[in-house]
């Protein structure tokens, strides 16, 4: 039988347990597709992992102080891909906890949020692109959903997949 008043507390005084400091994180990032011979293809990027494979994902990254979400998207499209976009639409945020050590070694939880934009490829090539991801590809939109590596991203790339395909040509 359920307690009349089942609310959540705070633990307090000695009992409370030492928890890591939080930070706050913003990034942004895009999907970016053109359409080729009437297929729709999107752009993915890659870092490899310890084990060697590629975690394949969308591309981001974080905010410089001033911008705006869609042009750190932008930005960070073009610094990871090399190729010129433009913004759309929003497309959607996607939200994770991560542990960050200091310099000391010392834990700090860390909850990012990265909004992503459905973008427009206009030019440029992947040879101008930094070397901060291992892998970039164009891929059929069709795909690109078994390629991404994070559950959340995969959903970003269904909802695309049926904007793109209610879109004219």
């Amino acid at each position: 039988m359920a307690r009349g008043r089942d609310v959540a507390r705070r633990v307090t005084g000695a009992a409370a347990p030492a928890r890591p400091p939080v930070e706050r994180e913003l990034s942004a990032g895009g999907l970016v597709h053109r359409r080729r011979g009437g297929v729709v293809q999107v752009v993915l990027a890659a870092r490899r992992r310890d084990d060697g494979r590629l975690a394949w994902s969308l591309p981001k990254g974080h905010l410089e102080p001033g911008e705006t979400m869609a042009d750190a998207a932008v930005r960070e499209v073009r610094e990871e891909t090399g190729l010129d976009v433009v913004v759309e639409d929003r497309l959607g945020d996607v939200t994770y906890w991560y542990v960050r050590r200091d310099v000391d070694g010392a834990p700090h939880r860390v909850w990012k949020r990265v909004r992503f934009f459905l973008m427009r490829w206009r030019g440029g090539r992947f040879a101008d692109r930094d070397r901060e991801m291992d892998a970039v590809r164009w891929v059929p939109l069709d795909e690109a959903e078994t390629r991404i590596a994070y559950p959340s991203e995969r959903g970003l790339v269904r909802d695309a997949r049926r904007r793109l395909a209610a879109a004219p040509s």
